[in-house]
């Protein structure tokens, strides 16, 4: 099972989230943790890299619901450690 951290900014952004948009992203990790092991992720999660930032990928939980991340050190040896870094809509890959 990974591990997850999350930045303060990605705290401010998830805060104000409906509870609706919350379930929306919940649901959607749940999918990422279960494609995690195999490195292939389904293509409605539209996994990828962010231009111009390396190192840090999108994942999309919603039509106009994205979230950034980026792997961290090993929190748990053998265990993958996640850092959300925002989320919200298209505008978070203005500072991703």
């Amino acid at each position: 099972m990974p591990t997850f951290a999350q930045t303060d900014r990605f705290g401010r952004d998830f805060a104000p989230l409906s509870a609706g948009k919350r379930a929306a992203f919940r649901a959607a990790v749940a999918k990422f943790v279960a494609d995690l092991p195999s490195g292939q992720f389904r293509p409605g999660l539209r996994v990828k890299g962010v231009q111009g930032a390396p190192g840090v990928f999108e994942m999309m939980w919603a039509d106009d619901g994205r979230a950034t991340f980026e792997y961290g050190s090993a929190v748990r040896e053998g265990e993958t450690h996640l850092i959300w870094r925002h989320i919200g809509t298209h505008e978070v890959f203005t500072r991703p």
